[in-house]
């Protein structure tokens, strides 16, 4: 079995991101999913858990820190092509989120990004089918 990575943030209002990451063309697992948490289907080895804050503090003894004003984390996803970078970065303004830089074109790879609802950051890019390659060999 591959490995698998679960996300988990807190969010403010579970049905307003709920809304919004249905709205950026995201899928949930409603096997995970009550009033209380949902498990958002990234990939087939991604999710990502929205909690509400109370379900959030069960895991942590640390206090929920306000991803509107510090930084906890950046969630980077990788996309098909730049064009599929800027539809994202679209659909998430429209939906409610916000943009906090201008996009990266570093020719092999571009990157651009938005902030949901509560503040945390997904970063999106692309990279070239021929980058990835290079590096990959370069590990070789």
């Amino acid at each position: 079995m591959s490995t698998q990575i679960f996300v988990n943030l807190p969010v403010k209002n579970l049905q307003q991101s709920i809304a919004f990451f249905t709205q950026l063309g995201f899928q949930f697992n409603p096997q995970f999913t009550d009033e209380t948490a949902t498990c958002m289907v990234v990939s087939e080895n991604i999710s990502v858990m929205l909690l509400t804050h109370e379900k959030f503090k069960m895991f942590t003894p640390k206090p929920i820190c306000d991803a509107t004003k510090s930084t906890e984390v950046l969630v980077c996803l990788s996309a098909e092509s730049r064009e599929k970078v800027d539809e994202m970065v679209r659909n998430a303004i429209a939906a409610g989120g916000t943009t906090y830089n201008e996009p990266q074109d570093h020719g092999f790879m571009y990157a651009h990004g938005f902030q949901d609802l509560d503040g945390h950051i997904w970063e999106l890019i692309y990279m070239e089918p021929s980058a990835v390659d290079q590096a990959e060999s370069a590990q070789e």
